[in-house]
């Protein structure tokens, strides 16, 4: 969130980003380097079912923008870390050298059908089933827990919990989603989402201007009415720089994973006059 990236930025001397579009990050960066899409430049992608495939150029780089691995290599001779790599196969190749689960696979080998990690072996076909056979590491232990309070609690100024989180047709701060047209017009703007009894009870009407307020800071966003939340609990997503939900979060790390409490929230809501 632009709220957090402001904060760490309190501490650091250069930001550098890369990236396709000048986002809200990379307005505030020192230095934009011009990252390729897609579809200029060719790489592999690994997807949630471990399978790995060959992602293939349709086009020239537009501009000035470079591949990440083309990127990435000039920023390391610069620093001083000499290496060097002649394709995206070089540094796939190093990856399966460093990383057993990759260690058979290569781009001549995608070339032809995508594999599956683990593929250990230039003669290893993939792995179709993880855990085909029982987990891996032998069985799960159950540890029992004593129930934890969120870290924050509502009173009489924040008397409501407000939930963050996605939307369907957003990811994360949108630098790409947020550029298709078509995915603005169905979710372009910041909401927050109210259940339609609380909404009498605060005497709220759909769609009317809010100010949601925290410990921490305020944001301005719209009323949505909506049977899909709880009485008394708010939601409102993360993705919009317009009401960045994140200036509500709270900060506070989980004492034993040190995970930030950055979901749940106290907060109070009034009409913006």
């Amino acid at each position: 969130d632009i709220n957090h990236i402001k904060h760490a930025l309190e501490t650091v001397e250069c930001l550098v980003v890369q990236d396709l579009f000048l986002t809200e990050t990379a307005q505030l960066a020192d230095v934009v380097l011009p990252g390729a899409s897609f579809a200029e430049k060719d790489g592999t992608f690994s997807n949630t079912e471990r399978r790995v495939q060959r992602v293939r150029k349709a086009i020239e780089p537009i501009g000035g923008s470079k591949p990440d691995w083309m990127i990435l290599t000039e920023v390391m001779n610069k620093l001083g870390y000499e290496v060097s790599y002649n394709s995206p196969s070089d540094v796939f190749d190093e990856i399966a050298r460093l990383t057993p689960q990759y260690g058979g696979m290569s781009y001549d080998r995608l070339e032809e059908k995508a594999l599956q990690w683990p593929c250990p072996t230039k003669d290893h076909e993939g792995t179709k089933y993880l855990h085909a056979n029982g987990p891996m590491k032998g069985k799960g232990t159950f540890v029992p827990t004593d129930y934890i309070k969120s870290y924050e609690e509502i009173n009489s100024e924040y008397p409501y919990l407000l939930i963050n989180g996605r939307v369907l047709y957003h990811y994360h701060s949108r630098t790409m989603t947020g550029k298709v047209d078509e995915l603005n017009e169905i979710s372009g703007k910041s909401f927050i989402e109210i259940n339609p009894n609380t909404a009498k009870k605060l005497n709220i009407a759909d769609g009317e201007k809010l100010k949601v307020s925290s410990r921490r800071g305020e944001v301005e966003t719209t009323a949505k009415i909506t049977d899909i939340v709880e009485e008394e609990i708010f939601f409102m997503p993360f993705h919009f720089a317009d009401g960045a939900a994140n200036y509500l979060s709270n900060t506070t790390l989980d004492e034993i994973c040190k995970i930030p409490d950055l979901k749940l929230c106290a907060i109070k809501v009034e009409k913006v006059s």
